[in-house]
């Protein structure tokens, strides 16, 4: 079993990690569009809503998409006054809480939600009200696929966190 959980884990960190990577590279094609489009815009004074709008997908993919990369890589804000304090095992307690207790029910909330609202803007068709606009969907299935890569990294650092706290010591008189 322990096998199976670390290997499992080390598989979600690989795929949430090469998802970011990849989708780091969105910010680039964002800067092109962005650059085609002011340039189309000041040279033939015509512009696009879908290159806009574009621009802003590329940028939603690479928040979404890169969020689980950035959990594993332990790079979201924290507030380090207080545990910086503890020890190694009552920090690991405490990670270990707030994955379960605070974490969790957001990713799975969040989740569900999404893939609702993806789904709904899927079969209805729902477009931009932009004129020459994109269709919505993508975007939100971005959200969505975003949550569930957030959901499999809570999954691996449960794992990875489960396996600290199994071999720190717990030493006499420490608050834990």
């Amino acid at each position: 079993m322990t096998n199976f959980l670390l290997r499992s884990s080390r598989a979600i960190d690989y795929l949430n990690r090469g998802i970011g990577k990849a989708a780091s590279w969105a910010i680039v094609m964002a800067i092109l569009v962005s650059a085609l489009n002011a340039l189309s815009r000041h040279l033939f004074g015509v512009t696009s809503n879908a290159w806009l709008e574009l621009q802003w997908y590329l940028f939603g993919a690479v928040f979404m998409l890169c969020a689980a990369w950035a959990m594993q890589d332990n790079e979201h804000v924290r507030i380090d006054v207080f545990s910086s304090r503890f020890s190694p095992r009552t920090r690991e307690i405490v990670e270990m809480a707030g994955h379960l207790l605070f974490l969790f029910p957001f990713v799975a909330l969040m989740l569900w939600l999404s893939m609702q609202f993806f789904l709904k803007t899927l079969a209805s068709g729902e477009m931009s009200p932009n004129q020459g606009g994109l269709p919505l969907w993508p975007a939100k299935a971005l959200i969505f696929i975003g949550f569930l890569q957030l959901t499999l990294q809570w999954l691996s650092e449960v794992i990875k966190t489960g396996f600290r706290l199994r071999d720190l010591p717990n030493t006499e008189g420490e608050v834990s």
